[in-house]
């Protein structure tokens, strides 16, 4: 994915795009940004649609290796990324 960064960093990504680049779905998604709140926080449009830059896909994917490589819960997950309990 770091080959396309540079093309994609001034785009906004609709959600349905990101679910595409991480394969985290949709809803997931949406749970993610209530639990990781202060980390997680796609931009919004007038519309209230969220719209993702290509550092809130990072912090998605580092997200996504805490819970489903390394095992740790949403709590411990938060704690690793320094948001307290």
């Amino acid at each position: 994915m770091g080959e396309h960064d540079s093309v994609l960093r001034g785009i906004p990504l609709s959600i349905s795009q990101v679910e595409s680049i991480t394969g985290i779905n949709k809803p997931t998604l949406r749970y993610w940004e209530k639990n990781f709140t202060g980390y997680l926080a796609p931009n919004r449009s007038d519309g209230n649609q969220r719209h993702y830059n290509m550092e809130e896909v990072h912090k998605i994917l580092q997200i996504k290796k805490l819970l489903k490589a390394e095992g740790y819960t949403i709590v411990g997950a938060r704690k690793k990324l320094g948001l307290g309990d």
